[in-house]
């Protein structure tokens, strides 16, 4: 939980199973965290370390979005990125309103020539590292909230009717029990309260996350971190780069840098627009409908070329056009379970909603609770926050 930054670099979130898979390890095992591993933490430990380890990794975003805020304030990465959105604005009309591969790709290409680390990474490698490890984050706060229920619910399991639940310190009371059944009695009632309340709601701690950081990356002084949307094709080209090499390295005898899964990718983009406030921005772009255009146009052309040559009989050529064929599909497909995490990040995030239309739905439903019930004002104060 205090080695927060270590756990999020060397484990890889799944989205669906909602695990974390041991990035690499000496050993010929690899350890996993799941669910039922956060539970037993929590009902050995207690609840309080849910709050805790939010508060840790709050702590953690802060330091990580100072980073990224440097690398969107970056003078060669701004005005690339501003000459692209003006590009987009002036060339959609003729682009049928689709972000063009090319330009991404260009991109991804070209920011190698700014530098490479020792290990041969470049800006934008280390980039989708730093969105990545911020996913994996929030996948560790989504895996805290989950065992938090999953502890409350194996607890509460053995109360026959949660809508009904007797007040066991008035039932002492009245047969006058001694002082220590009513003190256990009154315990008992508390921890049944706690239960019920965490069983049946659970703690938003994505909404606190969004909210504490959203007003700061929506300021007018922070105007370079706008331009993420733009960069996000280009992301993409180079994380589906990185997971299929990863992907094929299976395969291999030396399975360094092997891996499966790596969801925090899409957990870190969807993360990242919502506190943006951007979703609109980046559909905008059309961009997974301009990437399966671009391949479907390639394999069709690839089909067309193998009906011609198959009269040729040229084996050599047949076999180089099916391995590019396959190629090709391998792409298509990991753009595609990219676009359905990305699709499944956002709704965790309300992805469907604006912030205008988030803050028109609380007004609303703060003025429904002021509304005077049966002529008389309800008195309410606002619940506490994340301190």
């Amino acid at each position: 939980m205090r080695n927060i930054h270590v756990f999020v670099s060397r484990y890889l979130y799944n989205l669906n199973n909602q695990i974390f898979i041991e990035r690499t390890s000496n050993s010929n095992h690899l350890n996993t965290i799941n669910i039922r591993h956060v539970a037993n933490s929590i009902r050995t430990h207690g609840t309080g370390i849910m709050n805790t380890t939010v508060n840790f990794t709050y702590q953690f975003l802060r330091k990580k979005f100072y980073i990224f805020s440097q690398f969107m304030y970056d003078e060669h990465i701004k005005s690339r990125l501003i000459k692209d959105i003006r590009f987009f604005k002036e060339t959609k009309d003729q682009n049928d309103q689709k972000y063009p591969f090319d330009r991404a790709d260009k991109f991804n290409r070209g920011i190698r020539k700014l530098g490479l680390t020792p290990e041969g990474q470049s800006y934008l490698d280390q980039f989708r590292q730093l969105i990545s490890q911020i996913g994996n984050a929030m996948g560790y706060v989504r895996m805290i909230r989950s065992g938090g229920l999953h502890c409350c619910s194996n607890a509460i399991r053995f109360v026959p009717d949660l809508e009904d639940i007797v007040n066991f310190e008035e039932l002492v009371k009245e047969e006058e029990l001694s002082e220590e059944t009513q003190t256990a009695a009154r315990q008992l009632d508390s921890v049944l309260t706690d239960l019920t309340r965490n069983s049946a709601e659970g703690t938003e701690y994505f909404k606190m996350l969004v909210d504490v950081f959203s007003p700061e990356f929506r300021s007018s002084k922070n105007m370079h971190l706008r331009n993420f949307y733009i960069i996000v094709p280009p992301l993409t080209l180079n994380f589906v780069d990185h997971s299929i090499s990863c992907k094929e390295k299976l395969n291999k005898k030396n399975k360094i840098g092997a891996a499966f899964t790596d969801d925090g990718f899409a957990m870190g983009i969807a993360y990242i627009l919502k506190l943006l406030d951007q979703y609109q921005e980046f559909d905008s772009l059309h961009w997974f409908q301009s990437v399966r255009e671009k391949y479907l146009k390639e394999k069709h052309a690839i089909v067309k070329q193998q009906n011609v040559q198959s009269t040729n009989q040229d084996e050599k050529l047949m076999q180089t056009m099916n391995l590019t064929q396959k190629r090709l599909e391998i792409y298509l497909q990991e753009f595609e379970l990219l676009y359905f995490s990305l699709s499944s990040a956002r709704i965790f995030f309300r992805g469907d909603q604006t912030a205008a239309e988030e803050s028109q739905e609380q007004n609303e439903k703060e003025d429904e609770t002021l509304k005077p019930a049966n002529g008389n004002a309800t008195n309410l104060s606002p619940e506490s926050g994340m301190k």
